[in-house]
């Protein structure tokens, strides 16, 4: 296992970076009820940063285990099963779900159906359910392409979802418009996508200067502003805020720009990680966070997993339809394309019209 790496960062300065002997390999001994599956591909995207940056505070370190001081950002993408110690998992198979930015990975399956399984290792016991379930990829009629659009979408468009899904069943808690910080991001993308076609409301985005054509490119907005423009946002239309950037002072900005005009102000990511210091004395509403797998658990509870599956799945095969307009998938691979990728996203460097889909 000499030339198995694990990819770590510090989990107080998400710049540092390293390489680490693999905790997993070929040879790794299983018990009963384990598999070894190698991680083949994934996507990297900008919630892998929030990951990282609100790792202590939800619990994200936790699900794949890492030396003292340093943590594994967990990443969605594809698995093939290369050994088992399970009746019902053969060698062969192919997953999608939650991995570590590593070359294998043990399992244990719990729960095992036709679509899917629970990973049931103990120390992801008490951790969000819905990161612990892998489905069952069938082979026939898959393609490279396909798999790329999943991993990078598959969990950002659930998130999407979600949020059309919440402020829908919310009635817009009375507003006429909704505002996104961190426009170009994908998560942003798919629910102002879902807001236009829905035409539920105008839909303004906010994004840096650098990325305002492209955010403005994909149609999927009303109007787009740059940060340094929030003083042009309407205060004569009631608005919701949906903060995916974490960033204090310009949370502060738009709640003192739109003042009684805000109706609600939801954060949901931290794409700009280095300022999610909370803002202080905030005029209007207090922003509240809003946590994906307990809108899953509710959701699944109202229409059962199936409809659930079902209605995302629809929803997202017409947003990737749309994206196709847009979006390239660049594939890399080796330690070297996986950092300096990482970087990139750290830093917002990455063009946001591309797809990171990676591999050790």
């Amino acid at each position: 296992m000499a030339d198995l790496q694990d990819f770590v960062v510090s989990r107080t300065d998400l710049r540092r970076t390293a390489f680490v002997p693999a905790q997993h390999g070929p040879a790794t001994a299983l018990d009963t009820g384990d598999i070894l599956v190698r991680v083949t591909r994934f996507a990297l995207t900008a919630n892998n940063i929030t990951y990282g940056a609100v790792g202590e505070m939800i619990g994200y370190w936790t699900f794949f285990p890492a030396p003292e001081g340093w943590g594994r950002i967990p990443v969605w993408g594809f698995a093939d099963v290369v050994r088992s110690q399970h009746g019902s998992i053969a060698v062969g198979e192919r997953l999608y779900g939650y991995f570590p930015m590593s070359q294998y990975l043990v399992l244990r399956p719990e729960r095992v159906a036709a679509g899917g399984f629970v990973d049931a290792s103990p120390h992801r016991a008490a951790l969000p359910a819905v990161y612990n379930q892998y489905t069952r990829v069938a082979r026939e009629g898959s393609d490279a392409a396909r798999e790329g659009e999943l991993a990078l979408f598959r969990p950002l468009f659930a998130t999407s979802f979600l949020l059309d899904d919440f402020l829908d069943e919310s009635g817009l808690f009375g507003a006429g418009a909704v505002v996104l910080s961190s426009a170009s991001s994908k998560t942003a993308l798919g629910l102002a996508f879902l807001l236009t076609q829905a035409k539920r409301c105008p839909v303004i985005g906010l994004t840096s200067p650098g990325n305002r054509d492209f955010v403005t490119r994909t149609g999927y907005y009303t109007s787009v502003l740059t940060y340094d423009e929030v003083a042009r946002l309407s205060t004569d239309t009631p608005a919701v805020f949906i903060d995916f950037a974490g960033n204090g002072a310009l949370v502060k900005a738009v709640h003192s720009r739109l003042g009684d005009a805000l109706r609600q102000s939801i954060q949901v990511g931290v794409t700009h990680w280095e300022r999610m210091a909370p803002a202080s004395e905030l005029p209007g509403p207090t922003p509240v966070f809003f946590f994906a797998p307990d809108r899953v658990k509710k959701r699944m509870g109202d229409w059962g997993a199936a409809e659930f599956q079902r209605r995302v799945g629809e929803a997202l095969h017409r947003f990737l339809a749309s994206a196709s307009t847009w979006l390239r998938i660049v594939e890399r691979s080796g330690p070297e394309a996986l950092e300096a990728a990482y970087h990139a996203m750290l830093e917002g460097r990455m063009d946001p019209a591309e797809g990171n889909v990676l591999s050790l």
